[in-house]
């Protein structure tokens, strides 16, 4: 584990940061920057023990933050509709050299990138390994992601070396947790009575990876990190359809979930990623995925009610995403 080492966290308001900044913040001075945008969400980072500070990584400015970074770990991203590649290119890629720019002094950078980089494979079963074909996965949610992410990549490895600064780049897959995540969006829909939708034609295979297993496994992903940079893949262990975690969150609730089918030209219906590499330097996940989905489940919908401030309806669009 981590100790005694400072941290900066970026994206301090999406699923995945928040939860791994208190997790570090327990043994390490975490700071955490992001927009803020949303009432309460700057006192809801600060209560996690994060030092907080308000920064736009598009703008490029972090003349706010110290420089003495031990390790970047750097989560933000653009992810949205329309086709403005322009402002996602400064955001998921721009941003991210300035970013290490900043942090040229660290010992390491984490930088999280997403499945989205590979090429739809014909074969829906297909797990994507670090060296296969690139290219854009048309994502439905966000036209813009793939290219926009594959220029986030090409910039961080390029500042791994222009700076000699160590760097992971970890290719997220169906992330989740209590936070949020692309089961929990289906878990969501069902108890508002939505329908599940999934990518045509079925299946819609992913390589889910709980919160926990993410947290843990920060601290190795930023000790493999090498100059020129690791690229490894950020899934689970396991290989699952979604109508698998569908059917496992209908007997959870003991609703009868409604999947429908939307096609989508060039995109696919899944995405699953190869775990060798990324076991070879974090060892095995943890948490099965029924195991994590039950528990959030139950933290999210105790007594099959949901828990204060749980809704759901309004993440429709993240249905199509990996991340």
């Amino acid at each position: 584990m981590l100790q005694d080492q400072k941290i900066l966290i970026t994206g301090m308001t999406g699923q995945i940061a928040l939860p791994m900044a208190a997790y570090l913040a327990e043994h390490n001075e975490v700071w955490g920057i992001a927009r803020f945008s949303a009432e309460g969400s700057r006192e809801m980072v600060e209560a996690a023990g994060v030092h907080t500070e308000v920064a736009d990584v598009a703008d490029g400015d972090f003349s706010m933050l110290p420089d003495d970074f031990d390790y970047l770990v750097h989560m933000a991203a653009f992810q949205g509709q329309g086709l403005d590649y322009d402002w996602a290119i400064q955001v998921n890629a721009e941003g991210t050299g300035l970013l290490m720019a900043h942090c040229h002094k660290a010992k390491a950078a984490l930088i999280a990138s997403t499945c989205s980089v590979y090429h739809p494979h014909p074969d829906p079963w297909h797990l994507y390994t670090e060296t296969d074909r690139i290219g854009d996965c048309h994502a439905v949610h966000a036209p813009t992601y793939s290219m926009s992410k594959i220029g986030g990549e090409a910039v961080a490895r390029t500042m791994a070396r222009a700076l000699n600064l160590p760097t992971t780049v970890a290719r997220i897959n169906a992330s989740y947790g209590p936070n949020g995540g692309l089961p929990v969006y289906h878990m969501d829909w069902l108890m508002n009575d939505l329908p599940i939708r999934l990518r045509a034609p079925a299946p819609s295979p992913y390589s889910p990876i709980h919160q926990d297993d993410m947290n843990a496994q920060v601290e190795p992903l930023l000790a493999a990190a090498s100059v020129p940079a690791t690229v490894v893949n950020w899934g689970g262990d396991e290989h699952v359809k979604a109508e698998d975690w569908v059917m496992h969150l209908g007997e959870l609730s003991g609703k009868m979930p409604e999947v429908v089918y939307d096609t989508f030209p060039g995109s696919q219906p899944g995405a699953g990623a190869d775990p060798a590499k990324r076991i070879s330097l974090t060892g095995p996940c943890q948490v099965s995925w029924r195991d994590g989905l039950t528990g959030v489940y139950e933290a999210r919908y105790p007594g099959g009610q949901p828990a204060p401030g749980i809704g759901g309806a309004e993440r429709l669009t993240a249905a199509y995403g990996n991340d």
